[in-house]
């Protein structure tokens, strides 16, 4: 970001990373994914994060990620949905939307829109 974070309110920095993602002019993430994603409320609300490929999603920038990640579609065509840090799988399933769906069911209860700061701040 050329912005000082510091001084960017969390819902600036929030949209211009799904800007970023949602631009597509890069080779992070399939746009196909980003799309499905964004579709849901709740996740456009959370700072979206991409590694290799794979998805999620936290509450404060560069926090702990939250709910699940998604993974690319696997040899067998489906996706594969992890819990935060890889600790177990929520599930495969054949569809980015029912992926992104088994997200935002994992979300704590009193996940609210991303914040400025630290998970300190939560």
């Amino acid at each position: 970001m050329t912005q000082d974070e510091s001084t960017t309110p969390a819902v600036d920095i929030v949209a211009a990373e799904w800007r970023y993602l949602l631009e597509g002019d890069h080779d992070l993430v399939d746009p196909t994914t980003v799309r499905a994603a964004y579709a849901q409320p709740q996740l456009r609300r959370l700072t979206p994060g991409v590694s290799h490929g794979v998805m999620f999603f936290t509450q404060q920038s560069g926090g702990t990620p939250v709910g699940g990640a998604v993974y690319p579609q696997g040899e067998d065509g489906r996706f594969w949905v992890r819990r935060p840090h890889g600790v177990g799988t929520l599930g495969r399933v054949d569809t980015l939307e029912e992926a992104f769906a088994l997200v935002v069911d994992s979300l704590p209860e009193d996940c609210g829109p991303a914040i400025e700061g630290t998970a300190r701040d939560l």
